[in-house]
């Protein structure tokens, strides 16, 4: 079983979310993450899926994406052929004693402190899935109060394959 990065360009209409998720749990394939935004283009909204499994399954789930009357591209972010990222925020519980050693460990990883309590800091760090998971096992040796991802983002390299749609 692999992971399998999906960029799709979809018309920016109601309920083009629910069909793309719904297509998903009608035939019981697990979506890992879903992130969703406009472009340049009000009229057409980018999603990143990302779902597991084998070679058959993510096929099929490609074939059916494009079935969706709403979609106007799909593309596949492989690796090392587009750029991927994820975004958190870690609220950690931090005594003045603590705060030296947080900081460091947000400077090693180039995470930025957002906030700061007399009991707490919150964290913000973008990276791959990888560093991210990294970032947070740091973390881990301290209470971590709150914690929000955004799920992964990406584009692929390059300009040869960007579809551009008329703004009307």
């Amino acid at each position: 079983m692999r992971k399998q990065v999906f960029s799709l360009l979809v018309n920016n209409n109601a309920g083009v979310l629910s069909r793309v998720a719904g297509l998903f749990s009608r035939r019981g394939y697990s979506i890992d993450s879903i992130t969703s935004g406009t472009t340049m283009n009000k009229r057409v909204t980018r999603l990143t899926v990302v779902a597991s499994g084998d070679e058959q399954i993510l096929a099929q789930i490609e074939k059916q994406l494009a079935k969706i009357e709403d979609v106007l591209d799909i593309k596949i972010l492989a690796d090392g052929q587009s750029v991927c990222r994820e975004l958190i925020m870690v609220k950690v519980k931090a005594n003045a004693s603590q705060r030296g050693e947080i900081v460091s460990v947000a400077d090693i990883f180039r995470a930025k402190i957002v906030d700061v309590e007399t009991d707490s800091l919150m964290l913000e760090m973008t990276g791959t899935q990888s560093k991210v998971e990294a970032f947070l096992d740091l973390l881990s040796a301290y209470e971590i109060l709150e914690l929000a991802r955004t799920g992964i983002t990406g584009l692929s390299r390059g300009s040869k394959d960007v579809k551009m749609f008329e703004d009307d």
